[in-house]
């Protein structure tokens, strides 16, 4: 088996390192910010000092961290991945980043004779620690087949969507696509609430038409109970909308509802929202019809 380094052990990466140890693969952290969870070395989970080493200690490297220049700086800062690669390793990125980005990290780590996957996941927390995830991989065949394996440890739907930066895109197109549709879910029960109906019961009776989702099942429900605790935060939703954006002006493509949905997001941030789950989306428009769900 391979060994597998594992960098970036936060609320997505620490479950999803975990499943690796489980199937019995060493699995390698860094202590460069941060000791790694004392439930993972527990389990065996080995440490070394820097990203470099890591590198040189696995034959398969995981990234998964929060944006664009934690991934540029993991990889190419000062002790970073790149600086540990021999030929004939893969790097895998499992963050949620830029796209045109990505395709420059790859070029970067195939001139270093070493293959390189964009792995991006959908999921969430729920999902990380059920090895649920939804996996969209942008890269070679090749290298996608040695990575089932392991990625088959973590998710259930895997899917090689492309080359490079297409496994990002396609989940920026997630993530369009999961804001508006907490967005419709908020509107729909802030309206439902202020006309005098009661939540539950609408979210009940739409669960069983044309409008059940995974959103209103499980973000409805915490609309309702007012559960805003982070599966996944406002602020990361923000960062990948922002890509969507960016990618979509790049692009000459209008987005106009990802855009509104934004706002709605930027509303809630400038509100003391940033950290909470992205389904506290519902407060602003909440605010803007002086009505609480249950009010």
């Amino acid at each position: 088996m391979d060994n597998i380094g594992f960098i970036g052990l936060g609320i997505m990466g620490a479950p999803m390192a975990r499943h690796l140890l489980d199937a019995g693969y060493t699995v390698v952290a860094s202590t460069h910010r941060s000791k790694p969870p004392a439930d993972l070395v527990a389990k065996g989970l080995k440490t070394v000092s820097g990203h470099h080493a890591v590198a040189r200690a696995a034959d398969i490297i995981i990234t998964m961290v929060p944006d664009t220049p934690e991934v540029a700086d993991v990889l190419f800062g000062d002790n970073g991945v790149a600086s540990g690669l021999t030929g004939g390793k893969l790097v895998i990125d499992m963050s949620s980043i830029s796209p045109i980005e990505t395709k420059v990290f790859a070029r970067k780590i195939n001139d270093l004779g070493c293959d390189y996957l964009d792995a991006p996941v959908s999921g969430g927390e729920v999902g990380a620690k059920a090895a649920s995830l939804t996996i969209m991989v942008g890269g070679e065949e090749k290298a996608f087949e040695r990575a089932r394996p392991v990625l088959e440890k973590m998710g259930k739907n895997i899917t090689l969507v492309g080359p490079n930066g297409i496994g990002q895109t396609t989940k920026v197109a997630n993530q369009i696509v999961v804001a508006l549709t907490i967005e419709a879910v908020a509107e729909a029960l802030v309206f439902a609430s202020k006309a005098g109906a009661d939540p539950a019961k609408v979210r009940q009776a739409l669960m069983g038409g044309l409008a059940a989702s995974r959103i209103l099942e499980v973000h409805g429900e915490r609309m309702i109970k007012r559960s805003f605790a982070p599966g996944f935060r406002i602020e990361l939703h923000q960062k990948d909308l922002n890509l969507a954006l960016e990618g979509a002006k790049a692009l000459g493509v209008s987005l106009p509802n990802t855009s509104t949905t934004q706002q709605l997001f930027n509303s809630c941030a400038a509100n003391d929202g940033a950290k909470e789950d992205h389904s506290a989306l519902i407060r602003a428009l909440e605010r803007m019809a002086g009505h609480g769900l249950g009010e």
